[in-house]
């Protein structure tokens, strides 16, 4: 029973954390900044479920709920650029160039909440991703230093929803380690003003 409940921790601490943060689309708060997080790319473009993400972003841009998008994703090689795949489709919904950021170092959930907060200054924002993800996000960013909440977009029920669903369960722990020990991302690099400068325009 004592391992059952030590197992089980991490994850009562992610609802805990983030259960009165999740929203929809229509009710997320208004935030300067929305950070979406990669989720892989599909012969180069953003996969079912990435898609799905930014979809939600552009909707939460164009009812004025945000100014900037924050795409946060893997380039850790040249052949792979979520980022950069991620700006993309969101031009072709409507978002101007301009208000998108890229963060291309964002390698885990932990490394993009960070670097939001440490390199591009983000303090408050929405985060958008799948529902089976979302509280994990908001909890670790809230750890990071950024008030966040987020929209846990829907997904079709198939095979990659239910993989999602069980990963959860073990990532809580990571995610509890993380927040407790504050590690540093795997790449940090210095400050960058892009979200600064967007916002400015």
């Amino acid at each position: 029973m004592l391992a059952s409940v030590v197992a089980l921790a991490p994850a009562t601490w992610l609802h805990a954390a983030a259960d009165s943060r999740v929203r929809t689309t229509a009710d997320a708060p208004a935030r300067d900044v929305v950070v979406v997080f990669g989720a892989g790319l599909r012969q180069g473009g953003p996969s079912p479920y990435l898609a799905n993400r930014l979809d939600a972003a552009a909707e939460l841009y164009r009812a004025g709920r945000a100014k900037v998008v924050l795409v946060t994703g893997d380039n850790s090689r040249a052949e792979y650029d979520e980022p950069d795949a991620m700006r993309a489709y969101l031009i072709e919904q409507g978002v101007p160039d301009e208000r998108i950021v890229s963060d291309f170092a964002g390698f885990d959930t932990w490394d993009s909440c960070v670097r939001a907060k440490k390199i591009f200054g983000v303090d408050r924002a929405v985060l958008v991703s799948q529902g089976f993800h979302i509280r994990r996000a908001i909890a670790l960013c809230r750890s990071a230093g950024v008030d966040a909440y987020g929209v846990g977009v829907d997904a079709r029920r198939d095979a990659t929803w239910y993989y999602g669903g069980v990963r959860e369960i073990f990532a809580a722990g990571k995610a509890a380690l993380d927040a407790a020990t504050e590690p540093d991302p795997r790449f940090l690099g210095r400050q960058e003003p892009g979200v600064a400068e967007a916002l400015a325009d």
